[in-house]
This record gives structure tokens, sequence and C-alpha cells, in this order.
């Protein structure tokens, strides 16, 4: 399972990497494999202001649909344009060309929250 050491992690299994005070979202290797094949994305809070664990789309699975939890307070400032025509990019390519959101993060206090890789390999054994 790959575990990039450069993010930080959620325990509802989204990434975060975080450049000055914007951070990039996607889920995890472990989430996607979980859901199996991703079908479709939906997220359509760009432009708006959400805080910590609010819901911020959906993703839908050929087993299931998810809620997308915002790992950070803060405006979403950009949606991944690829993900509408290849949502399966989430699946391909988790870490790379499969992120969701760009957040201008309102709270950098909130990053301490977040899990190390180590620890985010613990909580999925």
């Amino acid at each position: 399972m790959n575990v990039p050491e450069n993010l930080k992690f959620t325990k509802d299994h989204e990434w975060i990497l975080v450049d000055g005070d914007i951070a990039t979202v996607g889920i995890t290797e472990f989430a996607q494999g979980e859901l199996g094949d991703i079908v479709f994305v939906e997220i359509e809070t760009e432009d708006e202001e959400l805080d910590k664990e609010e819901v911020f789309g959906t993703i839908e699975a050929v087993k299931t649909v998810s809620d997308l939890y915002m790992p950070l307070s803060g405006k979403i400032v950009e949606v991944n344009p690829e993900l509408e025509g290849q949502p399966d990019l989430v699946n391909k390519e988790p870490f790379e060309g499969g992120w969701m959101i760009k957040i201008q993060v309102a709270d950098t206090s909130e990053l301490d929250e977040l899990l190390t890789a180590d620890q985010y390999k613990e909580l999925i054994g």
C-alpha cells in the first residue's frame, strides 16, 4: 500500500499535500481500493468557504456512494477539472491526477490535527 511520506492524512482516508496556505486533497489508495471502481465524482462547492468536516462533494463507485469531507476549514479555490470526464483517475492515480480539490487554508493550526504517514499506516493496519 502506497502511503507517501510527504503527505498528511485524515481518519476519513483523505490525503493532504500542503504548499504554503494551499492544500490539495484527494482520497488515499486504501480508500479507493475499498470503494472499488470510481464512476462519478460530484463537487459543486468551488469558491465556497466550508468548515472542517463539512461535506464538499460525493464520490460514486460501483459499490456505493460516499460523502467527501473537508479535512481543513477554508475556501475551495479549485476543483480537478479532469475528474468530470475521467473519474477513474481516482483509481489509477490516487496521489497524482486523481486529486479532488484545492483549499485555501483558513486556520493553519488545523494542520497539526492531521495524521502523519506513519500514523495513517497504523490506522489502516
